[in-house]
């Protein structure tokens, strides 16, 4: 079946950047709506950024906008989450996800397809 795998996380200092990649297998998601998104010890999911079949529509948590950045990949890693100035709030597991549709949602319920997570720590 299909499979999203996240990649790129790890442990930096407070005002460091990490660059996230999404992996698909088992299917394309080159025409579906993808997101990101973050849980934190303790704390439920939370939307992080969102992005649209052609990547004329994004959406951005108001806490990580101006830091990260979200964008369309190839068939290989469908989408992409470059995060500066990342701050210790920013610490958690990330998780890319993928729509059945086109659009861009920042619910969590839109999503169908759902990678396992990848752990960003970020130290102050």
């Amino acid at each position: 079946q299909a499979q999203l795998v996240e990649s790129g996380g790890g442990a930096v200092q407070a005002g460091g950047s990490l660059r996230l990649s999404c992996a698909a297998s088992g299917r394309t998601f080159s025409s579906n709506g993808v997101g990101w998104f973050r849980q934190a010890p303790g704390k439920e999911r939370e939307f992080v950024a969102a992005i649209n079949w052609s990547g004329s529509t994004i959406y951005y948590a108001d806490s990580v906008k101006g830091r990260f950045t979200i964008s369309r990949g190839n068939a290989q890693s469908i989408a992409y989450l470059q995060m500066n100035s990342l701050e210790p709030d920013d610490t958690a597991v990330y998780f890319c996800a993928a729509r059945t549709g086109p659009s861009a949602r920042m619910t969590i319920n839109e999503y169908a397809y759902w990678g396992q997570g990848t752990q960003v720590t970020v130290s102050s």
